[in-house]
């Protein structure tokens, strides 16, 4: 795939991954909106993008589905249509199920699941339309098994494969594709907004994260996998990846692996 003036709509684009690839997409020649709640850190990766009138932001709550016509409006406007959603905008955790709030559990599904499905299925008649369109969902290596600590945020990635999954199954023949990316360990800030049992915010950088993949290199990887069309992407370590593989292969093996680490 040319990325040449593609229609790029990348949520969750002030930090971290959404950044990385806010940045790739853009040397790449594409056209940018990018959304995420804090309009200042849109705004300064706006500006490393280019500024206007290729980079433009759209800021927004993905949670509010009170507004999401309207910011999806607004989105197509802007360049006259979306040629790629990159559903990216989400939240971790960092406690024990026995320990976890029920609010804290609503609250991770509202972001990691609810939102991007709503996005998806607001922007879906608009790529029908003009039978074509990609949609791009940031999972996770959590989201292929469930890891200790992370019990919702495991939950809202495997809710996530099932429900695109299916959608790709029913318009792929349509000409919208769905590309789910697994990343594994990826420095980002992601740790200090996750969630504690009590919704407090976990406030620090895990040792794994601040060793991980490098975020442009992870984003280099998602373009390359997009522009293949792949329907998905494990990008991660040696390590991580293979236990994608353990999982698949020997389950048991990886359930006492994990269980002895939880």
């Amino acid at each position: 795939m040319d990325f040449q003036g593609r229609r790029v709509w990348i949520t969750g684009a002030s930090s971290g991954i959404g950044e990385a690839l806010a940045l790739a997409f853009h040397q790449a020649g594409a056209k940018l909106i990018l959304s995420a709640r804090r309009e200042d850190e849109l705004k300064r990766v706006q500006s490393a993008c280019g500024g206007e009138p290729e980079t433009l932001i759209l800021p927004m709550d993905v949670t509010n589905a009170a507004e999401l016509p309207e910011k999806t409006r607004l989105a197509l406007s802007l360049f006259g249509g979306i040629d790629i959603l990159v559903l990216n905008a989400g939240i971790t955790q960092r406690s024990r199920t026995r320990e976890t709030d029920e609010s804290v559990y609503r609250r991770l599904m509202e972001v990691n699941f609810f939102a991007p499905e709503a996005m998806a299925r607001a922007l879906l008649p608009s790529m029908l339309a003009q039978k074509r369109g990609h949609i791009v969902v940031i999972s996770s290596v959590a989201g292929k098994f469930g890891v200790p600590m992370r019990s919702g945020y495991s939950a809202t990635k495997f809710a996530l494969h099932g429900f695109f999954e299916a959608l790709r199954a029913e318009e792929e023949r349509n000409g919208v594709h769905v590309t789910m990316v697994c990343p594994g360990y990826i420095q980002t800030d992601i740790s200090f907004s996750a969630l504690r049992g009590d919704g407090r915010k976990h406030a620090k950088m895990d040792s794994e994260l601040a060793h991980g993949m490098p975020a442009d290199e992870c984003a280099r990887q998602i373009l390359q996998g997009i522009g293949r069309k792949k329907k998905e992407i494990v990008v991660a370590g040696v390590r991580e990846k293979s236990l994608v593989y353990v999982k698949r292969f020997f389950p048991t093996l990886l359930a006492r692996m994990i269980g002895r680490r939880g």
